[in-house]
Formats: C-alpha cells, sequence, structure tokens
C-alpha cells in the first residue's frame, strides 16, 4: 500500500517468517548459553483465577532478567564475521538492550544501544555493565528505534530489531518449547505483548506441539494495540501510549509479528496498571517472584479475570524482573492498597505529637501495623485550631482495616477525615 500499512492479505504467510524447526535451531544454538527457567505452580493465583493449574515460566530469573538474551543471541551468533567486525547497533526500552549487550559479550562483538529516556537507570547500568555503548535518545521508543536506524546507516553497524525479526522470533520461541515439554498437558499459554516477538516465538513452538492449545496475549490499557490490528486486519499504530509497563510500551506490531501473530495468536486482551501493581504485589508476596510490570501482565490478567481459564491448566510466562528497587516498592503499595491490604487515611489530630502514642497503641491493638505517620501540609479545608496528619496502615484485608480505621476515629481528639480503603478488591470506595 501506499502509506506503508500492512494488511492481512499483504501480510507474509507466518511460515514464510519462523518455523517450528527454526526454533529448533535456536534451542541448539542457546544450549549452554541460556538458563532453563523453572515452571513453578503458584496456587494461590489458581484459586484466584479458577484454573486447574497455574504455572509460572520465571524468565525474570534468565540472564540478564528477561527473556530477551535468548533472540538476541541467536540472531547475533547467525551474523558472518565481516558483519561481526563493525558491530550491531540496536534499540531498546530496556530489556533488550541487556540481551544484545551480553551477546555481543560472549560473541566479541561491539554493541550500541539507542534507548528512549523513559528506561530506568537499572537498565541503562546493566546494559553499560555488559560493556555496550548507551545512547540515549527520544522520548519515547519509536524516536530510539529512528535514530538507531539512523546510527546503522551512516556507521556501517548491522541492526539487531527487538522483535521484528525472524531469528529474534526463533530465539524467543524457545520459552515455548521448554514449557510445551514440561507442561505438555497446558491449556492457555498467557505471554505479554510489546511489539509481539515473544508471543510470535511461543506460539509458533506451542502450535507446533498442540495445535488446540490457546495462546493469549496480554497488553496495558495504554498500550493496547494488538487486538484493534487484529480486528482490523492490518496494522494499527496508536499515536500515544501511557502505561507504566515500560517494557511493553510499543505502538505497534510490525510486518513479520503482526503475520505470526494473526495466524498463531488466539485472543489478546488489556489490563490496566492498577492490575499490573496488583499482579507484581502477588507475584512478590505468594510466588517470591520479583517481576518488573511487562513481566507481570499475563498474572494481571488471571487475577482480574481479563482471561477465562476456569478449570483450565494454564502457563504464564513472567518475561522479566529488571526493576528499580524504589519503582517496585512503589508497585508493590499501590497494589496492596487495591487488593484492600492497605489504605492510606488523612486525619485531624487536637495534639502533635501527644496523640501519637494514642494512635500507635490503637492500631496495635486492632492488629493492625502503622507503616507510616507524618504531619501533613495544612490546606484551606483543614481546621486552623487541629493538626493534618496522614497515615498509612496495613493489615489482613478491607474488613480489618475498615475496623482499624474506626477504632481511630472512635479516638477523642481524632477525626478520620478520609481515606483511600478498597472495600472490595478491585473497587474503590468513596472517601469517609
Amino acid at each position: 500500500m501506499s502509506d506503508g500499512r500492512v494488511t492481512g492479505e499483504s501480510a507474509p504467510p507466518a511460515s514464510d517468517v519462523v518455523t517450528a524447526d527454526d526454533v529448533a535451531d535456536a534451542h541448539e544454538r542457546l544450549d549452554g548459553v541460556v538458563h532453563r527457567t523453572p515452571l513453578d505452580s503458584s496456587r494461590t493465583i489458581a484459586d484466584r483465577c479458577g484454573a486447574e493449574r497455574v504455572d509460572l515460566k520465571l524468565e525474570n530469573v534468565q540472564r540478564t532478567g528477561s527473556f530477551k538474551i535468548r533472540g538476541a543471541y541467536n540472531a547475533m551468533a547467525r551474523l558472518p564475521e565481516s558483519v561481526r567486525e563493525r558491530g550491531v547497533v540496536a534499540s531498546s526500552a530496556g530489556n533488550h538492550a541487556q540481551g544484545v549487550a551480553l551477546a555481543g559479550d560472549l560473541l566479541g562483538i561491539d554493541t550500541t544501544i539507542v534507548v528512549p529516556e523513559i528506561t530506568p537507570a537499572v537498565k541503562i547500568d546493566a546494559t553499560r555493565g555488559y560493556g555496550a555503548d548507551v545512547v540515549v535518545e527520544g522520548d519515547i521508543y519509536e524516536e530510539s528505534y529512528e535514530h538507531a536506524l539512523r546510527l546503522a546507516d551512516e556507521e556501517g553497524l548491522e541492526f539487531v530489531h527487538p522483535f521484528d525479526d525472524a531469528a529474534v522470533i526463533a530465539g524467543q520461541g524457545t520459552v515455548g518449547r521448554e514449557i510445551a515439554a514440561d507442561a505438555p498437558d497446558v491449556d492457555t499459554v498467557l505471554v505479554s505483548i510489546g511489539g509481539g516477538g515473544l508471543i510470535s516465538g511461543i506460539a509458533t513452538a506451542m502450535k507446533a506441539r498442540n495445535p488446540d492449545v490457546r495462546v493469549v496475549g496480554v497488553q496495558p490499557e495504554g498500550a493496547a494495540h494488538a487486538k484493534p490490528s487484529l480486528e482490523a486486519d492490518e496494522i494499527r499504530m496508536l499515536s500515544e501510549v501511557d502505561t507504566v509497563a515500560e517494557g511493553i510500551a510499543d505502538a505497534r506490531l510490525l510486518e513479520r509479528t503482526f503475520a505470526v501473530v494473526r495466524d498463531r495468536v488466539d485472543d489478546v486482551v488489556s489490563v490496566e496498571d492498577t492490575d499490573l501493581a496488583v499482579a507484581t504485589t502477588v507475584l512478590a508476596e505468594r510466588a517470591k517472584a520479583v517481576a518488573e510490570p511487562a513481566g507481570a501482565a499475563p498474572v494481571a490478567a488471571l487475577l482480574s479475570g481479563a482471561v477465562d481459564v476456569e478449570g483450565e491448566r494454564v502457563a504464564a510466562v513472567v518475561s522479566g524482573g529488571n526493576v528499580g528497587l524504589s519503582e517496585h516498592a512503589e508497585l508493590t503499595r499501590v497494589g496492596m492498597q487495591a487488593l484492600g491490604r492497605a489504605v492510606e487515611a488523612r486525619l485531624e489530630l487536637d495534639g502533635w505529637p501527644a496523640a501519637l502514642g494514642d494512635l500507635s497503641e490503637t492500631v496495635a491493638d486492632a492488629g493492625a501495623e502503622l507503616d507510616s505517620v507524618e504531619r501533613a501540609a495544612r490546606t484551606a479545608a483543614d481546621a486552623p485550631n487541629r493538626v493534618p496528619v496522614e497515615v498509612r496502615l496495613a493489615g489482613s484485608g478491607p474488613d480489618h482495616l475498615a475496623d482499624a480505621l474506626d477504632s481511630l476515629a472512635a479516638l477523642d481528639g481524632v477525626e478520620v477525615v478520609s481515606h483511600s480503603l478498597n472495600r472490595r478488591v478491585g473497587e474503590s470506595t468513596e472517601s469517609a
């Protein structure tokens, strides 16, 4: 088409992009290079979504902290020596950067990585730690991508695409090959979608083993481009993306991934950023797994009910764990609040700090935890003769925390002005 769009009619056949044999070749090439990551069951998540079994494919413990080393190494190991000598360039929101950097280190190839400004510092530092030259360019990934292509052209470097490359897709498909081997009876596999490379590879491997397995993609609402593309039977690009999951904050599929996703992926669902925070929290607390928001998306789909898996055997790919400690703490804070396990409240006190002892004792008597307490900035709405205070409580659930708030409100000289308690999971309440 003249405008460069790819439609269902113009897309190449999926079999021309990647096959199960390509994934098998990648599996041999990656033997001894990548970890065979565990497939751990979670009874907690299974109970909450009604599945018979939920297995977590923990790519967050893969080398570099995500699945990306699989595709990057497979693609770069196939390059001829003349290309290796010139070096490679890649664009990435973080995880592909580390995969390319480590692959370059292992293969002796110089690497230049272009990342957008939104990339977490922890990912940039790790990429540089593998010996790559990191260039920060662009507000969003698309701008970094265009800059990397210019560098490739100007400096004669080989561009290693993060997802729209047959060898990269085949490498990512080894995740699916491992799932099929470890859980041959799986009914549904849930996979995050950014540009579509991971799900394209996994769907290729899984469908070759069992054509009846259901492969479902998961995207954040703020970057949900795949479903509209599939429904329109042509690639649709978002004008903007807005999500906490920067690892899958892509604006579109591209030619190869569109072709494979259209042919081999059964459905795509979306989740809210709050769902991602809840999933991150549950993974940390119950599965003892640190996941970045993009990696937690499949679990978010299960916990939020975005996909029906009643009575099924499910595999959810936790695709990465590259998240800064402060960001992870913030995500779990939001997740605990959304689960009704934490509450932030604004109080007005007759005295400060004399009332602190009564506050602490009352919360303890209620069996809850007083996580934080601090004097708040006064607003025009505050009574001038009282002291505004913000507290954060943690407890076993919304009913428990409601009782703790009632106990505080019953204290002489204390008024609970407002709070953020979710009385039911996933449903906000009005401030008191």
